[in-house]
């Protein structure tokens, strides 16, 4: 068990890595440091709206349309980091304890 869970946090940590590179990118293209128009930052904006989307779609269904602020990144972000709360404080569980 310990393995599993080992695996489920590796798996949430590169989440969180993407969200924030993804979080963070898209500031700077909003406040025009970064253009899309340049290819490398097209490809890396384009794979990490590839491999997000599934994450935020769901959640885009259930929140109500903000012109201009998108909240299924924030939202996303807050439900890992309780997911990784909820699984280090279950942890004893996962020992054996």
């Amino acid at each position: 068990m310990q393995s599993l869970y080992q695996i489920l946090m590796l798996i949430l940590d590169v989440v969180w890595f993407v969200m924030i590179a993804h979080i963070i990118m898209s500031w700077l293209i909003s406040f025009q440091v970064l253009n899309t128009r340049q290819p490398m930052v097209a490809q890396i904006w384009y794979g990490l709206n590839r491999m997000l989307e599934p994450i935020y779609a769901p959640i885009r269904r259930f929140l109500p349309r903000t012109p201009g602020l998108d909240l299924a990144p924030l939202v996303a972000f807050i439900a890992l980091i309780a997911i990784r709360i909820v699984l280090q404080n279950n942890a004893g569980f996962f020992y054996g304890r």
